[in-house]
């Protein structure tokens, strides 16, 4: 199969106008692609398609995507560059329709951005379908021409990041278990010589004094992983890295304070914070990525059990904070908190964590972009221009001392798990909270909560586990590493 773009036409006559790949290929069918295309109705309009069928002999099937406007760029209102969104969309519907078609392999026109094309292609294409005996037939998306097969290449790196994470949160939490998705990176990481991965067990977790993060994992059976990661792309490995930590409950019940049992198998991705760092870093390794990271995943379930954490226990947090537990689905935080103690043991350039914290944060943004609370303007800027590139969206929100104070006035301990009025401003309660364990002056923390999964918001993506913010991590990572060069 062949996927092609055509842009809006600029006036009303309706003619095609293709790009340059469309405009080479009706040449070597002698115009017969764009006499059939004015033949068959209104023009396509940006996501639309129409497939024509015994035009070459190559391509039994072409199938022919509206790409919108010529010369979209970057969209200020929506913050996300428009042209690329388009191509991204258009050409994963293109190749949707190639795979119904049970072709095996589709070219892909570059339409003028190869690397957002790669990215439809291979996001549009993928399903979790690893427990099916029933599966979709697997379509091989390639690069129609030579002229960028670069910028292809990068794509597809960028998007089999992304596909990473949405493996691991869309598996089922006993396929998934902490162990099992330490194992998972680390295969990932094998064949890398400048990554190493430490598999950190229970007794090392006890020994750094991570008393939080062991008091949510002592309610499950799980034995409760520190997965830490050192990729040394840098020129001098004693560079300052930059680190990622990620929130990676592999299971999340909501421990005593249980989750209503409605939509409860959805918390098998409640470890998207780990996922998305993880396959970050495991792209940037594939990117070779000039600069240092270090990617720290405290990894458990919360379950109810006789030894479960109990609303108004105290326990203390590697820093030595005591911290009272309001509530035990408030757990993500307590993870954290001991992992973000242990990021500053590195010098790290900036620190970012990224986390499913708050149900908070889906009701104040949805699925629209991800929550970013940041003591530092210089890595918002990072993170905020890498995010209008990928079309992953952030949005930054405030760590007001307004939202401190509702955390730090706690009856028995030093710190509550929860702001003391449980329903007002959760994210930013939330964030308040890991503010209390980071003294580094380059922090962020991303609340991915809202876009955790994927209805039918995002285009490119099917339903199901989004993997989202990998691509804008990656290519935030990409920006530093240039930063450092420059």
């Amino acid at each position: 199969g062949l996927v092609l773009g055509v842009y809006s036409s600029e006036k009303d006559d309706g003619a095609a106008q293709f790009t340059s790949a469309g405009d080479a290929f009706d040449r070597l069918v002698s115009g017969k692609l764009r006499a059939l295309l004015s033949l068959c109705g209104p023009p396509l309009k940006k996501g639309k398609t129409r497939v024509f069928y015994g035009l070459h002999q190559d391509f039994p099937s072409v199938v022919v995507v509206g790409l919108g406007k010529k010369n979209a760029g970057i969209n200020e209102q929506e913050n996300w560059n428009e042209g690329k969104e388009n191509i991204r969309a258009a050409v994963a519907v293109g190749c949707r329709q190639i795979q119904d078609l049970e072709l095996p392999c589709v070219e892909v026109d570059p339409c003028g951005d190869a690397q957002a094309a790669a990215e439809g292609a291979v996001l549009g294409l993928h399903e979790y379908n690893e427990l099916k005996q029933k599966k979709k037939p697997v379509v091989t998306p390639q690069l129609h021409g030579s002229a960028e097969s670069e910028a292809w290449q990068k794509g597809v790196i960028y998007a089999e990041g992304q596909n990473l994470a949405r493996y691991l949160m869309e598996a089922p939490a006993n396929y998934i278990t902490p162990i099992k998705f330490a194992e998972h990176i680390e295969q990932k990481l094998r064949s890398f010589s400048n990554v190493k991965v430490h598999i950190r067990p229970e007794s090392w977790i006890t020994t750094q004094e991570m008393g939080a993060f062991l008091s949510v994992a002592k309610g499950s059976a799980e034995p409760p992983i520190f997965l830490e990661i050192h990729y040394l792309g840098g020129a001098n490995t004693n560079d300052s890295p930059l680190v990622f930590v990620g929130k990676g409950v592999t299971f999340d019940s909501g421990g005593i304070s249980l989750k209503p049992s409605s939509g409860m198998d959805a918390m098998r991705a409640d470890m998207g914070g780990a996922a998305t760092v993880c396959s970050a870093i495991v792209t940037a390794a594939a990117l070779n990525l000039p600069l240092n990271i270090i990617g720290l995943a405290p990894l458990c379930e919360n379950m109810p059990s006789g030894k479960a954490n109990k609303p108004g226990d105290v326990i203390r947090a590697k820093n030595g904070k005591t911290i009272q537990v309001d509530n035990t689905d408030a757990e993500g935080r307590l993870l954290l908190a001991d992992a973000l103690c242990y990021a500053h043991n590195f010098n790290a350039r900036a620190i970012v964590n990224a986390a499913t914290l708050t149900g908070a944060m889906d009701v104040a943004l949805g699925s629209a972009a991800t929550g970013v609370f940041t003591n530092s303007s210089w890595l918002w800027t990072h993170l905020y221009e890498a995010s209008i590139l990928t079309g992953d969206r952030v949005w930054r929100m405030p760590l007001f001392e307004h939202y401190t104070k509702q955390v730090t006035d706690c009856p028995l301990a030093d710190v509550s798990n929860i702001g003391k009025y449980s329903r007002a401003g959760g994210a930013c309660t939330a964030a308040a909270f890991l503010k209390q364990f980071v003294t580094a002056s380059h922090w962020a923390h991303l609340d991915i909560a809202g876009v955790m999964s994927n209805k039918d918001e995002v285009p490119y993506l099917r339903k199901g586990m989004a993997g989202r913010p990998t691509r804008t991590l990656v290519e935030f990572a990409a920006r530093l590493s240039q930063d450092s060069h420059n």
